[in-house]
């Protein structure tokens, strides 16, 4: 009898002992197997790299050479050249070391994810003629970005980003954008009288930290230009998705780590409930947008937005998704590396005072006491040089990232699903090979032929991305940061503060770490 009993409770534990095996089975191969035989694959193909641990690859690695870039630094004095100065060394500094030893192509892994660096030339132009749908975005972006990037331009792949595409481009092309100048100078307008005033008050010079002013600058023209709102009445989804940037930054080593997003950290919840409040943000504005489309219709980037996620219906994707990934999308990418890239320019020209005069002396020239217009900033040659110099140093985007779909081959690789692909843009940008020995300078003048004189081979600078997918709003970025560069400095000469700290920070874009505060004089 009591052999019986324990054979039917055996059975009855059978179900969920196979539910537990299975469970087991199932992470065992999504941590090990899988990843194993992706780096083997690649691995038997010539490709090197640091071995990887069990669960974290080479994250812990990684973090003893960050401690120890970090002591070094500590005791290290900058260089003269302190704003030209190679920050990547600083912010990355295992991948330095590993291209020293491995080479231009090598591999590495953050958790199961396994990640080909890339800065061989060769196979960058690959990358970058690469039209194939096999190649797009990584997965896990949408995992552990998913808060803030979702399933938006950014991160689709398939008929979806192509759909995307087809929707947003066209509302950013520079025929477009050239009607956007009037509206840029009001926002800038608006910012620099504000200055004029804070001059004024302090008898003729004043200590103004930028980055702010810049931020709020970029989200009002991309809330009058895209979303047919002001920077007041989107005020809160701005400084919702720049907290929810900063808490994201932090967690940027651990991508790959499975379950981590999961877990109820202090940073997750608090990511989880920005998420939240910015979805209903977003929805209520898109809302009020179609309400008011129905009286006085409004062709704008938002409206395109919406009539976009009426067009599916695509799987992986609701109407309601659509439009608040994409609206987070350009909310986070037009305002962050506008403003961003802005204030790293007025730090270098505060800097280098003879490429102030140049860019100003210029502005005056072709200006003449006359309204800005378009056709004025097409002219503005030495500050489109200030401003393809300054995205070389400090791309606000620090990596072109790529997945292979499906199996692809590249630079004579053949590359399972699942590899991650990654070309570290600041560092390519700062390579003496392409750039001469004078790559970590400040020298607006090596644009002076354009960027082909600048850059050989060409697909070497990348500020903007690659390929198909490089960054659909560059256009409004260059023109937005031409207008307000040009008005400022056509009111103010400008200096460095002696309070400025030198530390860029990596949130998820490169910015100043401490801000950065100019001493400004009305001229």
């Amino acid at each position: 009898m009591e052999l019986l009993f324990s054979s039917l409770q055996w059975l009855a534990l059978m179900p969920s002992v196979i539910v537990c095996f299975l469970f087991f089975s199932y992470l065992y191969t999504i941590l090990w197997i899988r990843p194993e035989w992706l780096g083997q694959k690649l691995r038997s193909q010539g490709v090197k790299g640091p071995k990887p641990s069990y669960l974290f690859g080479n994250i812990p690695e990684m973090r003893r050479i960050q401690k120890l870039a970090n002591s070094v630094q500590e005791q290290e004095t900058w260089t003269s050249d302190l704003f030209s100065s190679n920050y990547f060394a600083a912010l990355f500094p295992y991948f330095l070391d590993w291209s020293r030893v491995y080479g231009s192509v090598y591999l590495y892994s953050t958790g199961s994810i396994q990640t080909l660096n890339v800065t061989d030339p060769d196979m960058v132009k690959e990358l970058a003629n690469c039209k194939s749908l096999d190649l797009g975005k990584p997965n896990y972006l949408r995992k552990d970005h998913g808060a803030l990037l979702g399933m938006g331009i950014l991160t689709s792949n398939g008929d979806l980003w192509v759909h995307q595409r087809k929707m947003i481009a066209p509302e950013l092309f520079m025929d477009k954008v050239k009607g956007m100048v009037n509206l840029m100078m009001e926002a800038a307008m608006s910012m620099l009288n504000s200055w004029e005033n804070e001059v004024e008050d302090n008898g003729g010079s004043a200590e103004i930290v930028v980055d702010e002013f810049l931020r709020n600058f970029s989200a009002d023209v991309i809330s009058r230009a895209c979303f047919g709102s002001s920077f007041t009445e989107g005020k809160e989804i701005f400084i919702k998705i720049r907290q929810l940037q900063t808490t994201m930054a932090k967690q940027s080593m651990f991508i790959g780590v499975p379950g981590s997003r999961y877990l109820p950290t202090r940073s997750n919840r608090e990511t989880w409930n920005l998420k939240s409040s910015i979805r209903t943000l977003i929805l209520n504005m898109a809302k009020k947008h179609e309400h008011n489309s129905s009286t006085s219709p409004n062709k704008d980037l938002l409206h395109s937005i919406i009539q976009g996620s009426k067009a599916g219906p695509f799987a992986s994707c609701t109407c309601e998704d659509f439009i608040v990934d994409n609206c987070k999308n350009i909310y986070f990418a037009g305002q962050e590396t506008t403003s961003t890239t802005a204030a790293w320019c007025l730090m270098l020209l505060a800097s280098h005072h003879e490429w102030q005069s140049r860019a100003r002396v210029e502005f005056l020239d072709i200006c003449q006491g006359r309204l800005l217009d378009f056709n004025m900033v097409r002219k503005l040659k030495m500050l489109t040089m200030v401003i393809q110099e300054t995205l070389r140093l400090y791309p606000p985007a620090s990596f072109v990232i790529r997945e292979a779909l499906n199996g692809i081959k590249l630079g004579g690789l053949d590359m399972p699903k699942g590899t991650n692909i990654r070309i570290p843009i600041a560092m390519v940008h700062r390579d003496p090979s392409i750039w001469g020995p004078s790559a970590d300078k400040f020298d607006p003048g090596r644009f002076g032929n354009g960027i082909a004189g600048a850059c050989k081979p060409l697909h070497m600078y990348m500020p903007f991305g690659l390929g198909v997918r490089t960054c659909a709003g560059q256009n409004l970025a260059m023109v937005e940061l031409k207008v307000v560069l040009s008005l400022l400095l056509s009111k103010f000469e400008f200096t460095l503060s002696p309070n400025y700290v030198h530390r860029p920070a990596f949130r998820l874009t490169i910015e100043p770490g401490e801000g950065v505060p100019l001493i400004f004089r009305e001229l």
